[in-house]
């Protein structure tokens, strides 16, 4: 499968941004999906992930509140959108598939066997 990240972008402290994470290839059904987000000089970092029916979400303490994900099998459509965001939420954030069957909303970004390529989210204080 591969992934497409859009919809970053400049905003400012308290403002909302939505995200959106294309799949082609496969049908995005057949994936746990997650959002990761990386700053340079650290390690990528977890953000949000959802099940491949929707039914469950998890979520890092720091988003939690704040982001939501959700996903579109039939659009083959990913999203992250964020409200109330802080200067501290500014990375390129990423989408991922993981492909494990039998696992379900892992936080681990090894786990994700396919990546898009990024999206930037500046948020100025």
């Amino acid at each position: 499968v591969q992934l497409q990240a859009s919809g970053g972008g400049l905003v400012q402290a308290g403002g909302s941004l939505r995200l959106s994470c294309a799949a082609s290839g496969r049908t995005l059904s057949w994936y746990t999906m997650g959002w990761f987000r990386q700053v340079p000089g650290k390690e990528r970092e977890f953000v949000a992930t959802i099940d491949r029916s929707s039914g469950s979400t998890g979520y890092a303490d720091s988003v939690k509140g704040r982001f939501t994900i959700s996903r579109d099998n039939a659009k083959n459509m990913v999203y992250l959108q964020m409200n109330s965001l802080k200067p501290e939420d500014t990375a390129l954030y990423y989408c991922a598939a993981d492909p494990a069957f039998a696992r379900r909303l892992s936080q681990d970004s090894n786990d994700y066997s396919y990546w898009g390529q990024g999206t930037q989210v500046t948020v100025s204080s």
